[in-house]
Order: structure tokens, then sequence, then C-alpha cells
């Protein structure tokens, strides 16, 4: 059998310390989503102020180093090599003198304040006597400054500017102050790096999509829960006539990041043209990629959306690729954006069939271009001139934003369909004047047709009638006869 190591108090102290720390600062770093050194510089720093508060002098800058292994600390006093030209030394005499002068500076600086209350109305004034100020030489202080000859004792060859460290005595002993003032030390610097490491963060997500949840809901305000911070959603910023819920799950498009003593300040946008081109980025894989681009944009939120497409590779329809197998790709985005309806065009590099495609669904005879005054006369037929000019002037309006021409639509000639409609029309009244004509002209055959026909009738009632006499006159001649004998 192996022989078990045998481990010494000391090093299983060590260890135990070891996971100990390692663990505490291993959680921060993972709950606050802040890097391994800004920890340790906080605990450094919160120690260097427990151990100025109860070991070192108010105008010392002391120095920690902490150790990740045994979870000590080494602590250095941390000086700056000074001559005449940077610092201000006095001397016995003045010091006397700022002893006696004291109540005189109290009274000049109870003068300058009432002064600069005075000059509310001079700016000027202010800020030159502000400058003023500034442009003064700091004194000699001996806590954290180092004369030349002072700093060659303990490092030959030093220079002004150098900064000298001299280690100090360690102690393990902390008073409640300092230890207080450590804790406050660590959090106000673990906030500091968060808040750091936040606004880093969703900076680099600036002009990107983010997916969130509606936090809450003040006045007209939106904020929304976007995982390590809340952004808002101002009203300008929402797009009309969308009703927004407590919990409801929305995809915005942050337009800003501001740096902000609480919090990165996040400025989110439903409105934006670019929020409707990064969700077909995510929908569609060539615009993605790139062999399909879109060139123009125009969109009125919450209503409509006209986008140009062009490919950047022969075989590939950039339409066909926006618009999906069945629709899928683009009903995708419509459904994300409320039902916002979304025509998609072909880019083309001529300014007259550019514009024509714009004017979709409309369809348009001909395009005069102005490209002095960058302006386009466009006709299309009688029936589709409320098409083409849209509810409200919508459909003209955003192929003028797409297109960057000015757009004056008129009505030309008739459609195809109109034109066969008015020409059949045509040719039925000429079939029924011919028609017409005809029957005048067969009117008088008819007539005497039947004038024959009356003619022929009257001659066989009146030899009817002359037989019926004849027949008469021999039944009396009989009857006469017979009366004689």
């Amino acid at each position: 059998m192996a022989k078990r190591k045998k481990i010494t108090q000391d090093e299983e102290a060590q260890s135990g310390r070891l996971g100990q720390f390692g663990s505490a600062i291993a959680q921060i770093c993972e709950e606050k989503g802040i890097p391994k050194e800004k920890v340790v510089e906080a605990i450094e720093s919160a120690l260097a102020a427990a151990y100025k508060k109860d070991y070192g002098k108010r105008g010392q800058h002391i120095r920690a180093e902490f150790d990740e292994v045994t979870g000590g600390a080494s602590f250095f006093l941390v000086k700056e090599v000074v001559d005449e030209i940077t610092r201000v030394f006095e001397s016995e005499e003045d010091k006397e003198e700022g002893t006696e002068s004291k109540k005189e500076s109290v009274a000049a600086k109870d003068f300058t304040e009432k002064e600069k209350n005075d000059l509310k109305k001079k700016p000027e004034e202010i800020e030159a006597i502000a400058g003023a100020e500034e442009m003064k030489i700091p004194r000699y202080n001996p806590e954290r400054d180092l004369t030349l000859e002072e700093a060659r004792e303990i490092k030959p060859g030093a220079i002004v500017g150098d900064i000298i460290e001299t280690k100090l005595e360690e102690k393990s002993d902390y008073g409640r102050v300092a230890a207080q003032t450590a804790k406050q030390v660590i959090i106000q610097k673990i906030r500091e790096a968060e808040r750091d490491a936040m606004y880093d963060e969703y900076k680099q997500k600036e002009g990107e999509i983010v997916s969130g949840v509606v936090q809450r809901i003040e006045g007209r305000n939106i904020f929304v829960d976007l995982g390590k911070s809340v952004g808002v959603l101002f009203p300008s910023e929402q797009v009309e006539g969308e009703r927004y819920r407590i919990g409801q799950r929305l995809k915005v498009y942050v337009m800003k990041v501001e740096a902000d003593p609480k919090g990165p300040g996040i400025l989110l946008s439903r409105s934006h043209p670019a929020l409707v081109q990064k969700l077909f980025e995510i929908e569609v894989p060539e615009i993605f990629a790139g062999t399909v681009e879109i060139r123009a944009m125009a969109r009125e939120a919450g209503s409509r959306t006209k986008i140009a497409v062009a490919s950047s590779e022969e075989g590939i329809d950039p339409i066909g690729s926006c618009v999906g197998q069945k629709g899928t790709r683009v009903q995708a985005v419509i459904d994300e954006m409320g039902g916002e309806k979304i025509d998609i065009i072909e880019w083309n590099d001529d300014v007259a069939r550019f514009i024509s495609n714009a004017l979709s669904p409309a369809k348009v005879l001909g395009v005069k271009v102005i490209e002095s005054k960058k302006e386009a006369r466009v006709s299309v037929p009688a029936d589709q001139l409320s098409l083409a000019i849209g509810k409200q002037g919508q459909n003209v309006r955003l192929a003028a934003k797409l297109t960057g021409w000015k757009i004056d639509v008129v009505s030309g000639e008739p459609s195809s369909d109109e034109a066969t409609k008015s020409k059949d029309k045509k040719e039925g009244k000429v079939e029924e004047k011919s028609a017409e004509e005809v029957v005048a002209k067969d009117k008088p055959a008819e007539k005497k047709k039947k004038t024959a026909k009356k003619k022929e009738k009257s001659d066989k009632e009146s030899k009817h009638e002359k037989e019926e006499e004849s027949e008469d006159k021999k039944v009396e001649e009989k009857s006469d006869t017979s009366k004689k004998e």
C-alpha cells in the first residue's frame, strides 16, 4: 500500500485559509460579474484603510499587499520625492506668522466666499478665482513627501517624482472602528467595480438588440430588466398603440449607455428603424452572413416599414431570402413588431427604377427624374393613384424617405384592364348601332309584306262575299220559279 502523506497542522491551517478566502473571492466574482483583480484590490484598499485608522497618521499614504495563500497582508508607507518647484516649503518664521495670522486668514476666507456669492451674476470672474486657486502649489507634507536628500539616503540615485515605499510593521489586531471602515471600503469598491463591469458590458451592446422583461411601469416610462441591469423605455421611444404589461418579454434596441453614479443608464427603443434591421439579421441567415444587404430603410413605427435589399452574389434572390418559405421569416419579424406591415423591395442603382420599386405595390407607368432639384415625377394609372399615395400619403412619404428624393405622383393613362373594358364598351355600342340600323333597314320590307298579306286577305274576303251573293241570287231565283208554277 502507498504510504499516506502526513499533513502538518500549519499546512492544514494554511490550506483552510486558502479555501476560505479563495471561495469567498470566487463567489463575489461570480455573483457580481467582476474580475478577481478588482476584488483583491478592494480587499487591499480596505486593509490599508483599517491599518491607517488604528496605527497610521492622517496625512500618510499606506498601501497594502494581500496574500491570497496565507490570508495575511504586508503594509508599505508610500512617499513621493519632491523639491522646491513642486512643493512650497515653510520656514519656522513662516510657521510662526501663520499661527498669528489664522484669524486674518479665516476673515479673508469669509470675504472670498462673500465675494463669490456677490459675483453670482459674473461667472467669468468666478472661473478666474477658481483657476487661480487651482494653480497654487501644494505645501510640503512630511507624512507623504520626501526631499531629494532624504530620498537618496534610502535609495541612491533617486530623482524628483520617484515613489519610495517603506515597509511598515505588520499588525493583526484591529479595533471595531477600523473593521467597520474596512467593511465600508470593501462594499464601496465592489459596487464601483460592479458598476464599471456592467457599463463595459452594455456599452459593447450599444446598437444591438437585447431581450428583457418588463419589470415595472412608472407613469409612461417602462423599466425593462435586462438581466444584470435595468434599462428604461421612454415614451418617445415607444411604439404608438403598443400596450406593455409587467412580466411581458420584449426585444429592445439599445440606443445609448451612459455612466451614472447609481449604475449604467441604459436607454432603450422600440421605434428605432435599426430594430427592424437587427430582427432581419436574426431571422435571415443571408443578411447575417453578408450575402444579402439592407441598403436603405424607412419606418413609421407601429404602422409600416419599407426596406430596400440587394444581393452581393449572383443567383441569390434578396427579396425571396427575406420573405422565406411561405413567408415564415418576414412573418416572424412582423409578429415581433406587433403586426407592423413590412414592404421588401429590391435595390437598384438606377434612380428611376428604384423609385418605381419604392412605390410598390402600386404600378408605375413612367418616372421623370430632375437631378438638379432631386425631384421625381411619377405617373401611375388612374385606378392606382390612391394605392400609390397610400393612406394619408403614407406610401409615397415612406418611398421618399427610402430613396431620399422628393416624389410627385400624378395620374397618367388608364391601366390596360380599364382600356380593354372601355374598348369593349365602345365596340358594344357600335354593335348596338349596327343592329338598330339593320332593324331600321328591315322595317320597309316588313311593312310591304304586311300590306301584301292584308291585300291578299281582303281580296279573298271580297271573292268569298261575291260567291255568297251569287249563291243567294240562285236561291232566290229558284224560289221565284217555284212560286210561279
